[in-house]
């Protein structure tokens, strides 16, 4: 599974498109399909090109929350926010074979998640993000880093976890070294997304 995700950005149409097809560009291999608050049908066009998209740049697309496009389209997988549909039943409308990632805050989301057999986590935000309205508490390194500790204190194997929430390039190392398995990635990339080989050259090869 790839460590680096990016998270789509763009208030347009035309903007969403841009920034997916640049990410891909500079060599994102995971693209996660999220616009909020815009109709269905926009949204529906964007998985749709994004799909295809990522087809051509071998790369794999997940949409954000909405199960019933996603199978649609024929993407990837889904990922699901912690109030969006049940993994459970996101599983049987999507089948075995499709990635199914969730949201997760706290210790027990994890565990929660984990009993669900979502395929990765999901965890944070790290940090304030303006990307995400209703943010959920604020984890720091501190936060991971407990969290991590009390999977390994009841020898709870540890998933495959990806940090989320205003995530930046120096953070990567640090979050490697508490146990994160993986990176979401929106602001940085959008706002400059030759940051992606580096991204990937730390993530994959350290």
């Amino acid at each position: 599974m790839e460590k680096l995700q990016y998270i789509s950005q763009g208030s347009k149409l035309e903007d969403q498109e841009l920034n997916i097809r640049t990410a891909l560009d500079y060599g994102a291999k995971w693209i996660q399909v999220r616009w909020k608050n815009t109709p269905e049908k926009d949204f529906i066009t964007l998985s749709e090109i994004s799909k295809k998209l990522c087809a051509d740049y071998q790369a794999v697309c997940i949409i954000n929350d909405h199960v019933q496009i996603a199978k649609d389209v024929d993407a990837e997988g889904v990922h699901l926010g912690l109030k969006d549909m049940s993994v459970e039943k996101a599983r049987y409308i999507l089948g075995e074979n499709k990635i199914i990632g969730g949201t997760a805050n706290t210790f027990s989301d994890i565990l929660q998640r984990m009993v669900e057999r979502c395929d990765y986590i999901g965890l944070g935000p790290l940090r304030f993000t303006s990307t995400k309205e209703q943010l959920s508490p604020i984890l720091g390194f501190e936060g991971y880093h407990e969290i991590i500790n009390s999977l390994k204190e009841k020898s709870i194997e540890i998933p495959k976890i990806f940090a989320i929430g205003g995530v930046v390039l120096e953070d990567i190392k640090q979050l490697q070294q508490i146990g994160i398995y993986g990176v979401a990635v929106s602001g940085q990339i959008t706002s400059q997304p030759s940051v992606i080989r580096e991204f990937r050259n730390i993530l994959e090869f350290s």
